[in-house]
């Protein structure tokens, strides 16, 4: 064995041969597939492999450890099962095997050793040989892996350090290199450029997929503009956007001055009921409004309403950027620790801490506002405005969330795959700077996005018959976004991803007429070609895309638009008896009309002459309890029943409205929790020779459990042979309290409608008394159940869920949460349940 300082000197020789390996390598193996058993790349090289080497599961995989060889190449960290089929060498690349983590995923090596564990850094020297090896991604992932006795430890020392070397910590140059590692070769660019995408969804890039969008939704009196075709007019802005019939491009082009980065006011969903939702930046008070351009931004701001519109203001009640990436970082600390100091949450601190990061709140407030906004469109005759400052951030939040919550389309997986790219991806959200690759600016950092998927999460959790896409899908597309490898989010708008791609601008002459130009500043020629994030083959096995979807029930064909506007409620005429005209504004769940929400209606010049008529005041009035009276709720969360009597059949555009109250909000634990498990088994420095304490535990609890059916198997036999066997009387089962619940901040381990069995018992959280397993010895046949309780203990409106949502599929009959009586007023805390 190889210790002290002779493990560091022959160490330090082996390193500079790496590169000299790498550039040997690259011309031999370039065009093979087949290294020591490892699928490679074109391109790729193998700079050091391990053998006997066994990979710890997660509880998503199975659990358990799987044996195989470890691969480090200039692009990834491979693992190979012992028992796993001969690649194909005719098949297509594929980036990341299921048991890969590509290099710039990883955000710290940790190494564990006898009696001690180390961080292992570029310059770090070992002093001892690594017995366990463990890797902390960016995407929450923990991949462990454990070296075996028979391993040698000149592979361990030198796969250690070349993982080492080879991962660097994102910079600028950092991404470019790892890419060209990846796709830079002749073969993956010719693979690339070939590669076709898919034509079953809509990547709204040109006039035909926006005009395709407009029809599907029965969008009458709207058409596609290319008036931003050159980006000249607003440089985040796509180059078709969608505007009403009544305006001329030459009146838009004045309309742009009036908002920040000019981002006017431009339709996005149309509901079946005639409602429009529109989004647009603030207004720019320091212009002065002429009277064509007052007429013109009347004419967009309204679309092709002319009774009512209501402004929605964003920036009040949800988060900032800066909110949500304090929020992810605590509770990205929380659920992984720091094994390598061995700091960790006490037991008995953890569910305050976690409602201590509002990760949960601001999911909550999000889901929130989105209900409010499905609401309002539900009622029809209007034009709902979202209204950023930018209109970058959480305008695409929920404009999404809107769209995922009453477009059955948009629950599909091509139709999410499609609002996605047209809400955020072609809407301008900057996905360079929130997530950050280079890590050259981190006040711009903040997972905006990432926030958005566990607020689909969640509706998912509370309606998972009404999704085709699954929780796997998310999750895949949660790893995805740390991947810098995806031109869906490595630019912050269109413009940019024009600028890679040197088709910026267009020249005219009176020859060639219009003709595109390339720009000075576009990338260099020689840059790999970069795929789209939807190109699930090029990431993921046919087995794992198979898990994405999962049949649904065809949804009812549409009833017949009248005039483009439905609307069958004899209610709903309250909310557009108004002066043709009017403009309200819904900030913190009440209506008002302010003087200066319109900037050009606060002076004398403009503004309309007022009618003798009055209108109904709306001013501090709830407005989702206006809207909640207006119209009744047709559906709620499976397992939940409505006081009202029977329903009717499901309008499949009934808003998806989510329970918001605590015990329906729960911790999307399949993805920030799969680290966890090997978090917690190495939070103290102990030997891999020695088993750890919790598995101790489970050994000793599975020799009583085995003691007791020996016991039970005796006494059966026993009784069996006696002719008068005692007659026992079933005691009362006795319902205990729950001894999960935190009292000071009311988070639940247990859903308290879960009925207890051995299938639903789950841990609660990181903790040295639950089963879980450790690096060393075989995985236990059984582990402790849980006991959850059944007692529901009201009077808290910030209860939360550690471990998934309330299940709402098991919910028992007498264990229901039921709606609001119509004319009760609903609460304004923020933990409080809009659809309640």
């Amino acid at each position: 064995m190889l210790t002290g300082s002779k493990t560091t000197f022959k160490v330090r020789q082996m390193l500079p041969d790496i590169k000299e390996r790498m550039l040997s390598q690259s011309g031999t193996n370039a065009r093979s597939r087949d290294v020591f058993g490892l699928r490679c790349l074109p391109g790729e090289c193998v700079l050091q492999r391990a053998v006997m080497v066994r990979k710890k599961l997660t509880a998503r995989e199975g659990r358990g450890w799987l044996s195989g060889t470890l691969f480090c190449t200039h692009f990834r960290v491979a693992f190979v099962p012992q028992d796993s089929p001969k690649p194909d060498d005719n098949a297509d690349p594929v980036l990341l095997g299921d048991h890969d983590v590509a290099l710039a995923s990883i955000e710290k090596v940790v190494v564990v050793g006898p009696n001690r564990t180390k961080l292992v850094t570029p310059n770090s020297s070992l002093k001892f040989t690594p017995e366990e090896l463990v890797l902390y991604c960016r995407d929450l992932r923990v991949i462990c892996f454990l070296f075996d006795r028979l391993t040698p430890d000149a592979q361990v020392i030198e796969m250690t350090y070349t993982i080492a070397k080879t991962y660097q910590p994102l910079k600028p140059g950092s991404v470019l290199s790892f890419q060209n590692a990846a796709l830079g070769s002749v073969e993956m660019k010719q693979f690339l450029s070939n590669r076709r995408r898919d034509a079953h969804m809509n990547w709204f890039e040109s006039v035909s997929d926006w005009e395709q969008e407009v029809e599907r939704c029965g969008a009458t009196g709207w058409r596609v503009s290319s008036v931003n075709d050159r980006f000249e007019m607003s440089t985040s802005l796509p180059r078709f956007i969608v505007v009403p019939q009544k305006v001329l491009d030459t009146e838009l082009k004045k309309s742009f001055a009036h908002f920040n980065e000019g981002r006017i006011p431009r339709w996005c969903w149309r509901h079946p009921r005639g409602s429009d939702l529109m989004r647009m930046a603030s207004f720019q008070n320091n212009i002065y409004h002429e009277k064509d351009d007052i007429r013109n931004l009347e004419l967009i701001l309204f679309g092709s309403q002319s009774s009512l519109c209501v402004v929605v203001e964003l920036g009040e009640e949800l988060p900032s950027p800066a909110d949500i990436q304090l929020a992810h970082s605590r509770l990205r600390a929380l659920c992984l620790g720091d094994i390598s100091t061995s700091v960790t949450v006490p037991d008995d601190k953890w569910l305050s801490t976690l409602e201590g990061t509002h990760w949960l709140d601001y999911t909550r407030s999000c889901l929130k506002k989105a209900s409010e906004v499905a609401c309002l469109l539900r009622g029809g005759h209007l034009t709902v405005a979202l209204q950023e400052s930018d209109d970058r951030d959480m305008g695409c939040m929920v404009s999404s969330l809107v769209q995922v919550m009453c477009d059955p389309h948009c629950r599909t997986q091509r139709g999410f795959q499609s609002l996605v790219q047209k809400e955020w991806v072609m809407a301008g959200h900057r996905f360079y700077s929130r997530v950050n690759y280079h890590r050259d600016n981190d006040k711009e950092e903040a997972p905006v996005f990432l926030l958005f998927l566990d607020c689909v999460w969640q509706l998912w959790s509370q309606y998972p018959s009404r999704f085709q896409l699954t929780d796997d899908f998310l999750l895949a597309l949660h790893d995805s976004v740390h991947l810098p490898l995806f031109s869906s989010f490595l630019a912050n708008c269109q413009r940019e991803r024009c600028k890679r791609s040197q088709t910026l601008g267009q020249s005219y002459t009176p020859v060639n007429g219009w003709r595109d130009v390339l720009h000075p500043d576009s990338s260099d020629p020689s840059d790999p070609p970069l795929p789209s994030v939807w190109d699930w083959a090029l990431q993921y096995s046919k087995q794992r895309q198979v898990h994405f979807t999962q049949p649904v029930p065809p949804n009812p064909p549409l009833q017949p638009l009248l005039n483009g506007n439905l609307n069958t409620n004899p209610d709903t005429h309250r909310l557009t008896d108004t002066i043709p005209g009017s403009v309200f504004l819904l900030s913190r769940g009440t209506f008002t009309c302010p003087a200066n929400l319109l900037p050009w209606r606060s002076g004398s010049l403009g503004v309309y002459k007022k009618s003798h008529r009055r209108a109904p005041s709306s001013e501090n009035v709830p407005g989702l309890e206006r809207l909640l009276k207006a119209w009744a709720l047709t559906e709620l969360p499976q397992g939940l029943t409505s006081s009202s009597g029977p329903q009717g059949p499901l309008d499949p555009y009934e808003p998806l409205l989510p329970l918001l109250m605590g015990p329906c909000m729960g911790l999307w634990r399949e993805c920030y929790l799969r680290g966890a498990l090997h978090a917690q088994a190495f939070s103290h420095p102990i030997s891999a020779n020695h088993p750890h304490p919790v598995e101790r535990l489970a050994r000793e609890v599975q020799q009583l459990k085995d003691k007791l059916e020996q016991v039970s198997t005796t006494t059966n036999t026993t009784t069996s042979t006696d002719p008068h066997p005692p007659i026992r009387t079933a005691e009362p089962r006795r319902t205990d309290t729950n001894m999960n619940q935190n009292t000071n901040n009311g988070t639940f381990l247990f859903p308290a409608s879960r009925p207890q069995s051995a299938g639903a018992s789950r841990a609660a959280a990181p903790s040295n008394s639950t089963n879980y397993q450790t690096s060393r010895g075989p995985v236990p046949a059984s582990a402790p159940p849980s006991r959850p309780s059944h007692k529901d203990n009201g009077g808290s409106n910030k209860h939360t869920f550690l471990f998934g949502h309330s299940s709402v599929t098991e919910a028992r009959p007498d264990q229901r949460y039921y709606p609001a009586p119509n004319n009760a007023k609903l609460p304004k805390s923020n933990g409080s349940s809009i659809a309640s």
